[in-house]
């Protein structure tokens, strides 16, 4: 069963990874960036509409608030890639010569379960539970935002579809649980 489930997770790969052209390269490797013209305005849109929603006092929790859930959900990540020790599609010989590398180079020996794919979603799902109520047009975007981060781990090649899967189910729960935490500890913080 489980070695059923590599193998579709492998072939449902190469076909995901094998839909890209050169001419969208440049386009998902930077999608894939951590910081980079697309995201550093939705982190800093995601900080004003905090600030103004929230206050400075809540904003400041708010902030070391999110410190702490993307460090837990990146750590957690690791903890998994080195307990599992699945190796990322580009250092699967089985697969390397089949799949397309977009990136330059492969990054770390292991994939399971992909970081980037964790770490857009916990914070697309903390700002979703947080401000859906008075910014709904938040929620499509930033959930597309999200996928699009996760999907283009696939098309550089260096995750497989079930990383990117569990990656967004880890980083949908921690969002969720912090988004609690944060109301939580803010209740008797006034703005």
């Amino acid at each position: 069963m489980l070695e059923e489930l590599i193998q579709w997770d492998k072939a449902f790969f190469l076909y995901l990874n094998g839909l890209g052209t050169e001419t969208w390269d440049g386009f998902w490797m930077y999608l894939s960036r951590t910081l980079s013209l697309v995201t550093i305005p939705i982190f800093l849109l995601l900080l004003v509409l905090s600030y103004r929603t929230f206050g400075l006092k809540r904003m400041i929790v708010l902030v070391i608030t999110v410190t702490l859930l993307i460090t837990c959900t990146d750590q957690l990540s690791n903890f998994f890639k080195y307990g599992f020790g699945r190796l990322r599609p580009c250092y699967d010989n089985e697969i390397i010569d089949l799949m397309r590398l977009v990136k330059g180079y492969c990054g770390g020996k292991f994939s399971f379960f992909s970081a980037h794919a964790a770490n857009s979603f916990t914070l697309a799902t903390f700002f979703v539970f947080l401000l859906k109520h008075k910014y709904r047009i938040l929620v499509p975007f930033l959930l597309l935002w999200a996928f699009l981060v996760g999907y283009s781990r696939i098309y550089i090649g260096v995750h497989f579809p079930l990383d990117v899967l569990t990656g967004i189910l880890v980083g949908f729960l921690f969002g969720w649980v912090f988004s609690k935490l944060y109301i939580f500890a803010t209740l008797k913080i006034r703005a």
